[in-house]
């Protein structure tokens, strides 16, 4: 009789603890902004450190077929979280898509207007009656209007580039591009012979803001606020060791993106490092500031409270 016991409460123990660790791994689905690079690295770090997993936390990262994909996957839920950014996040607060930023992935503006030098142009005036490349419709182009406003650019033709930054200025189609980032597209440009030169946003009338951020929708926090808690600590975690040991850092990520051309990543990742965001803290009142930018200047039609777009663990 007591071995019949022992063996149904080790039955018992056995069911709990199988239902624990199915309980523990919590499936979600992440898409980046764009195709995977360097400014992500500290998400796959992440992943091959194991601090997703320590945080019961199975995250399945998804590169998007466009540029728009992200945002629209994350707000109708068809994804759990999405790497996007400040700008486009206050846009689609204003439309009243129901986003919510739970983190932050990358700390100040890496986005600029690059053109390349041998194309006489010195200061953004000297854009004037030029075509000038975006990248992410709904964002850039909104962005480039408001820079032109400041900057006294008129009458230049908008012309959607999407991915195809550094085809589109070698191959002359457009003289400039709003949206490259000075990490990376100036390294493969560099590389490939060019002279390149571009406007820091944050330097020509734009707010700072955080260039890369995390969403997610307000009905998946609703259900879900335990495991983008864990998410963010789980991020946390992994820019800090990527600071402890970048060359480490950088191998582990090449081991899971196969395809990335070692010598451009290697180079856009020391430009890259200092600018990991230092924590998960979302400054609203720098959150605010950019939001009364937006509206002054009409990347936004109505007034956005960034409470409403900003979540704080706890709160």
């Amino acid at each position: 009789m007591m071995k019949k016991h022992l063996f149904i409460l080790w039955i018992v123990l056995l069911v709990c603890t199988g239902a624990s660790a199915v309980n523990a791994s919590q499936k979600l689905s992440l898409i980046l902004d764009w195709f995977p690079n360097v400014d992500h690295l500290p998400i796959y770090e992440a992943r091959q450190q194991g601090f997703f997993a320590d945080e019961g936390l199975d995250i399945k990262i998804i590169s998007p077929s466009e540029t728009t994909d992200a945002i629209k996957l994350v707000a109708t839920g068809k994804v759990d979280i999405a790497v996007s950014y400040e700008p486009q996040t206050i846009i689609a607060a204003a439309r009243g898509l129901p986003v919510v930023v739970i983190g932050r992935l990358i700390e100040h503006p890496l986005t600029t207007l690059m053109f390349l030098k041998d194309r006489g142009i010195e200061t953004p005036a000297d854009l004037a009656g030029k075509k000038i490349g975006y990248t992410v419709p709904g964002l850039m182009d909104v962005l480039l209007k408001a820079f032109a406003a400041i900057n006294g650019i008129e009458q230049y033709e908008a012309v959607n580039v999407g991915f195809a930054i550094v085809q589109s200025l070698t191959a002359g189609r457009v003289d400039a591009v709003m949206g490259p980032f000075k990490t990376y597209e100036t390294v493969e440009l560099t590389h490939r012979g060019y002279n390149v030169g571009y406007f820091e946003l944050e330097k020509w009338g734009i707010p700072d803001y955080d260039e890369l951020i995390f969403l997610t929708s307000r009905q998946n926090l609703e259900k879900n606020q335990a495991a983008m808690t864990a998410f963010g600590r789980a991020v946390n975690r992994a820019i800090e060791k990527v600071r402890q040991n970048p060359s480490a850092a950088l191998q582990n990520y090449f081991k899971q993106v196969p395809e990335a051309d070692h010598r451009t990543e290697t180079d856009a990742f020391q430009l890259t490092l200092p600018y990991y965001a230092a924590d998960q803290k979302l400054d609203r009142k720098r959150w605010q500031r950019f939001a009364d930018f937006a509206l002054r200047y009409g990347l936004i039609e109505s007034k956005v409270d960034v409470k409403s777009v900003l979540w704080t663990p706890g709160e």
